[in-house]
């Protein structure tokens, strides 16, 4: 047994998860009355990513400002660049997409308890109110933003501590990340669960109605995650990106999509920048600041079902509202984390521009609902993979700036 292990462990990850999904589809077909037996796999797993994250976050960017040595320079500036132009890109893109391939929508109804924010203040006030939250709040809560706020200001202030305690800072951050690759490896077994509720619980029978809408939202993620995100990297890095963006979609996007939670990825993200080789200064901070504010998919999903909550009825669109509900878009996106629903709940924000009542605007949110089997895993992936693709592609453009510089210096001259 021991060796068979061994011998299972020494497969590639990817290549295992593919297993457990076509075990996961093969069980969902022919024992679906094994639910309970099999669907706290999927529970399991994503309940462990989502317990070890905030600790491994707070651990691992405390320790990384704490041993930051003074003018060592880092890339936040450009990949919060990256993660900001993204989001707004992908409103963007939803916006045209939305004219060109209208969808009307059949409303429903089943979000009527829910609470959307009542305005861009109030995500705003959100926002802010989770940077100063109680620490351990913020860890039982799965607050990244607050989580990032202590782990910043506990590291700053532990910059002038001894090399003993900044060691210590050390050997916990390691302690975690084996930890994390415990039950990284458990994904297969995770995901093989998660893949079985779906099929049983949702089926795909209930999305065909809505596969109109369903197309045009992964439509826009695709181009996204395949034309617009490869450009950007291409103008910072000058390379093929392709190879770049094939992995992060192969090794991030695929356990993003199943677990339907960027903080559930953060340890996956994590584990993959190392095996880039980036620094980890800078991804220790990068990485769950991303799974925050980086949120091109939930640009797109809230920009889709506002335009199709538009066209149902029946309002006309110019193009100035058009480019407003774009940066709307892009703004309440990077607010979503910070709301409960996610970013399903920012819909009715954005019908806001239009005049569209909130009743009407809560009905769309339960066509949300409905189609996110699929668009959620969707928007999910797109996020946390490009939080490693916009890391990465920042450390490349950092290295080839300093390799041109240092062509040109007189030393090298």
């Amino acid at each position: 047994m021991k060796n068979l292990l061994i011998k299972w462990n020494q497969i590639s990850l990817v290549k295992r998860i593919v297993v457990g999904i076509i075990i996961g589809v093969i069980l969902a077909l022919t024992l679906p009355n094994a639910a309970s037996g099999v669907t706290i796999l999927g529970s399991l797993f994503v309940g462990a990513l989502k317990a070890v994250a905030p600790v491994l976050v707070l651990f691992l960017v405390m320790h990384a400002i704490a041993g930051h040595k003074s003018g060592k320079k880092t890339n936040m500036k450009s990949i919060l660049f990256l993660y900001l132009l993204g989001t707004f890109l992908a409103g963007a893109v939803a916006v045209v997409a939305s004219f060109i391939f209208p969808v009307t929508l059949t409303l429903t109804t089943g979000a009527e308890d829910l609470a959307p924010p009542e305005g861009i203040v109030e995500v705003v006030q959100t926002l802010l109110f989770n940077l100063v939250a109680n620490p351990v709040d913020a860890i039982i809560n799965a607050n990244y933003l607050g989580i990032l706020t202590w782990a910043v200001v506990l590291g700053l202030a532990l910059k002038s501590a001894s090399q003993n305690t900044k060691d210590m800072l050390g050997s916990f951050s390691d302690a975690i990340t084996k930890v994390v690759q415990w039950v990284i490896n458990l994904a297969p077994l995770g995901i093989l669960g998660l893949v079985f509720d779906a099929i049983v619980t949702s089926g795909l029978s209930a999305l065909v109605e809505y596969g109109r809408l369903i197309l045009i939202l992964v439509g826009c993620m695709l181009f996204i995650a395949l034309v617009v995100h490869p450009l950007l990297v291409f103008i910072y890095t000058r390379k093929n990106p392709y190879p770049l963006v094939f992995m992060v979609l192969r090794e991030s996007g695929i356990t993003a999509f199943f677990t339907r939670s960027s903080a559930a990825n953060i340890p996956v993200n994590m584990k993959l920048c190392e095996k880039l080789g980036l620094d980890e200064d800078t991804y220790a901070v990068s990485i769950p600041l991303g799974a925050t504010i980086n949120m091109a998919g939930a640009a797109v999903t809230i920009a889709v079902l506002t335009l199709a909550t538009v066209n149902t009825l029946g309002i006309e669109v110019d193009f100035v509202t058009a480019l407003l509900l774009s940066v709307v878009a892009a703004i309440s996106a990077a607010g979503a984390s910070g709301v409960a629903g996610g970013s399903l709940l920012l819909i009715p924000l954005a019908c806001s521009l239009f005049g569209v009542p909130a009743d009407i605007a809560m009905q769309v949110v339960g066509v949300g609902f409905i189609i996110g089997v699929i668009q959620d895993s969707c928007e999910t992936a797109l996020n946390s993979s490009s939080d490693v693709l916009f890391t990465a592609a920042a450390e490349e453009a950092k290295v080839r700036k300093e390799n041109k510089v240092g062509k040109a210096s007189p030393v090298n001259s």
